[in-house]
């Protein structure tokens, strides 16, 4: 009986501190950002100097791990030289790849840093093998971050058309749009988080206590509504409680946390390269535990035992996991 199939976990950090936590918990790759708008999770307090992410780079390659520089936003008509900037300072400073998605930006990649590792952003959205191939085939991408709308067995299926490596979502929150073409929330504030790197951004966000319930506001708009005593999920437009029709609750997405540990053995016998954590704007501490958790999961797997799973419940939103479209069990 042949040995399982080694997985890599590719593990987020929002600050330096929680990269050195990732790090030191087992983390085989870190990817992050600039602390500017080429990234999707561009939050104020987020991100990475240039200086800070040479340092963390360092850190990261004496200790025997990997980063991967996400510079996965779209850029915007006339500001492009921002993203090619990253662009070039990730090769300068020994990025071991950058995670791309604007078309364009890849092209610029692949022709100015030739030797520079590309993989393909999830905000791309490339659900099936012909789109991957095309990646492949035009820029040389190497890995694709998959979209969290796939069925194991639908991986399974692109991983034995293709010939680069994927990348799954193995724990941390969903997103129900076909990612990369999200919306609902530069709808309510203006601010996409494709293209300025925030969904829900903070700034827009408001808490309001009225008639007994605590009730959540994005950009004006009432999204939620909690009894006392109750969990109060992020307000992103998704996650909220809405009425259609005869129904009223969560329309679009439950305020639950994507745990898919139990499926790890599943996902590496469909192919997969690399696990990925989502939640670069987390605490220190919630990452350390999170890939603490899944770095003994994957030794587990890779030595034959069984998987240690439902650690986390505390760590994830409401308390509540699901398999998310792995087994489809979104509405």
């Amino acid at each position: 009986m042949s040995a399982p199939h080694k997985l890599e976990l590719v593990c987020p950090a929002g600050t330096p501190a929680a990269f050195r936590a990732a790090i030191d918990a087992g983390a085989h790759a870190i990817y992050c950002g600039f602390n500017d708008e080429t990234n999707a999770r561009n939050f104020p307090g987020l991100n990475f100097s240039r200086a800070e992410l040479a340092e963390s780079i360092k850190y990261a390659h004496r200790r025997g791990a990997k980063v991967l520089i996400a510079i996965n936003t779209f850029p915007r008509a006339g500001a492009l030289t921002l993203w090619r900037n990253a662009v070039d300072d990730a090769s300068r400073l020994g990025a071991d790849a950058v995670i791309l998605a604007d078309i364009g930006l890849l092209d610029y990649a692949s022709g100015a840093h030739p030797s520079l590792r590309l993989h393909l952003s999830v905000q791309a959205a490339a659900a099936n093998a012909d789109a991957i191939a095309f990646y492949a085939r035009s820029f040389g991408v190497r890995r694709v971050v998959l979209p969290r709308v796939l069925t194991v067995q639908e991986i399974a299926a692109i991983n034995r058309a293709i010939e680069v490596e994927t990348e799954v979502f193995i724990f941390g929150g969903l997103c129900v749009m076909a990612e990369g073409r999200c919306s609902l929330s530069s709808y309510a504030t203006g601010k996409s988080p494709n293209m300025n790197g925030a969904c829900s951004p903070a700034s827009h966000v408001e808490y309001r206590e009225e008639g007994g319930e605590l009730v959540s506001r994005l950009g004006g708009f009432a999204i939620n509504s909690v009894g006392a005593g109750e969990a109060a999920p992020y307000p992103t437009l998704c996650k909220g409680c809405f009425e259609a029709g005869d129904y009223r609750g969560h329309v679009f997405e439950d305020p639950s946390s994507l745990d898919a540990a139990s499926l790890i053995p599943q996902l590496a016998e469909a192919g997969v390269t690399a696990l990925k954590i989502e939640g670069r704007q987390r605490s220190r501490a919630y990452t350390e535990a999170v890939v603490r958790s899944f770095r003994k999961a994957l030794d587990a797997h890779a030595a034959g035992r069984p998987i240690p799973a439902g650690e986390l419940r505390g760590l994830t939103e409401g308390q509540q996991t699901t398999s998310g479209a792995y087994r489809k069990t979104w509405r």
